[in-house]
């Protein structure tokens, strides 16, 4: 399994019969230009995980993608508050399906809290499977949720929603191998150079800075 990490929470899975990209926000430009995908999924609707600007054109560069979403998403098209995305499918935690070798399954529900006086949105975390290679876990904007069985991490590094002292936490949870920090957009080298030492010195997962767009094969 090949995983790009193309800015902020945007990634890039590559298996032997698929191209997935998830979250491709606002925060990130790696994705821009982008072909070739078998699969675009959406964690939830804050713009740094959907560009409402850039993803049409991504969309229309691929036509032939399967377009997943956390659910309210579709109703925020039907609105017209966000752009059609062509012919989106809902994804509600604890569902599954397959593209090519890749299994999808989405986990969670909802957002973390930012504030009790914002009121919260739905999240869906995506766990990927493919036989013989390592499962991934992108959890998007929520760390209430530890799948099983995960060998690499997706971990968010800073948000107004987190704080250091629950990401070591969750990566505890979690158990995974390895790693790598994702939303980061936020985050100048000094703040990004603490979190990623403490991961690596408090928790049994070997992080990995695929910042700048570095592809790893896991």
């Amino acid at each position: 399994m090949k995983i790009n990490h193309l800015g902020h929470s945007a990634v890039l899975v590559e298996t032997g019969e698929a191209r997935a990209l998830l979250d491709p926000g606002n925060l990130s430009d790696g994705w821009h230009g982008l072909t070739d995908l078998d699969a675009i999924l959406v964690t939830h609707q804050h713009p740094d995980h959907l560009d409402p600007e850039q993803l049409p054109a991504l969309i229309r560069a691929n036509p032939h993608a399967r377009i997943m979403v956390e659910p309210s998403i579709i109703g925020l098209i039907e609105d017209g508050t966000l752009p059609q995305l062509g012919p989106a499918d809902p994804i509600h935690a604890g569902e599954q399906t397959a593209i090519g070798d890749l299994l999808i399954e989405a986990v969670g529900g909802h957002h973390a809290i930012i504030h009790r006086d914002i009121p919260r949105i739905g999240n869906v975390g995506y766990v990927l499977r493919s036989e013989g290679q390592p499962t991934f876990f992108h959890p998007g904007d929520s760390l209430e949720v530890a799948p099983g069985g995960v060998d690499v991490l997706a971990i968010p590094t800073y948000g107004p929603w987190a704080a250091m002292k629950e990401t070591i936490d969750f990566v505890r949870a979690v158990g995974a191998m390895e790693g790598f920090p994702i939303h980061d957009g936020l985050l100048n080298e000094r703040g990004f150079g603490l979190i990623f030492g403490r991961v690596n010195a408090m928790t049994e997962t070997k992080a990995f800075d695929l910042r700048g767009g570095a592809t790893r094969e896991f």
